[in-house]
């Protein structure tokens, strides 16, 4: 049985890194505005293994300071803005989410440039604790690849002229880069139900901040090599010393692989058409796990909007 031994204590113990700091980000400017910002959820519906043919998402809209009831109609009938999506990691619970989403948006406000405003989403999903806290990081490991094909729901019923850019932390990694596999996947596959993704006028921009996902997920012969033909920009953001991405290769045993948010990967697996950046942020955040460290740090903060949403509309 796994957890049996002084390195299962030490597993325990580095794991409790996996616990989101929530603090406000944005304090230093708590009078910014929030900008346009909605939420997407996934937290009431099943587990799933391929893109389904509908899914009732809970939707929400922020307005003045408050979450409001909202549709999905609602939220894509204005493909003149840009799409920011911001999914959060492991053993957050709704607000935790929402609140993290908020500080996205408000980065976006104080740093970006817009002809158009964009408008963020928060793909919220069911990655709160339930149980042991190995057991529940596998399960929520396991959880985000199916979460991977709701978002590639959500995104096949984007209209292929509005930009993209998906902002994944962690586990929001894996979900980013499976919805955009199953999305190219559609194009060789219209039997999935979505609108082909590989050539859309609009562009998409992937950023990935402290992926928790195998090391090898976009190699050439990696489980996810098909997303990489259905991006025009991926900026990674590692942190090689973060302590609890290290235990990455325990949460799934029989392949032991480490993380991508640890190594990192080399520019030769992408498209030669794909723009690249890379950053390792250990020297500003260290070894913890926290989302909000990479957005209080001014320099990663400008590198994540930047790599998100420069150029991503035209001015």
């Amino acid at each position: 049985m796994f957890c049996r031994s002084r390195f299962s204590r030490v597993f325990v113990s580095v794991c409790l890194a996996l616990i989101v700091a929530v603090s406000a980000v944005c304090s230093a400017a708590a009078d910014c505005g929030d900008g346009d910002v909605w939420l997407v959820s996934t937290r009431r519906l099943p587990g799933i293994c391929r893109v389904p043919a509908t899914a009732n998402f809970d939707v929400e809209h922020r307005v003045d300071g408050r979450w409001m009831s909202a549709d999905l109609a609602e939220l894509l009938g204005d493909s003149s803005r840009p799409l920011v999506i911001f999914i959060h990691g492991n053993r957050y619970e709704s607000h935790d989410a929402k609140a993290q989403g908020v500080a996205v948006a408000r980065r976006l406000e104080a740093q970006g440039s817009f002809a158009t405003p964009p408008r963020t989403v928060v793909f919220s999903w069911p990655s709160q604790q339930q149980g042991g806290l190995i057991a529940s990081s596998r399960d929520n490991y396991r959880r985000s690849y199916a979460d991977g094909h709701y978002l590639a729901r959500l995104l096949g019923d984007v209209s292929p002229e509005q930009p993209v850019a998906i902002i994944g932390y962690s586990f929001g990694g894996t979900i980013a880069v499976g919805a955009i596999e199953d999305l190219v996947a559609a194009d060789r596959d219209p039997s999935r139900g979505v609108a082909p993704w590989v050539g859309r006028p609009g562009r998409t921009h992937l950023v990935l901040v402290a992926p928790a996902i195998r090391h090898d997920a976009l190699a050439p012969r990696g489980p996810f090599a098909a997303a990489t033909s259905g991006i025009d920009r991926l900026t990674l953001v590692i942190n090689s010393s973060d302590l609890a991405l290290k235990m990455f290769p325990h949460l799934d045993p029989h392949r032991g692989t480490d993380a991508l948010g640890v190594v990192g990967m080399p520019r030769r697996w992408l498209p030669g058409s794909v723009e690249f950046a890379a950053t390792d942020a250990a020297n500003i955040v260290g070894r913890k796990h926290a989302f909000p460290l990479y957005l209080e740090s001014s320099t990663l903060a400008r590198r994540i909007i930047a790599g998100a949403v420069a150029g991503l509309a035209a001015e």
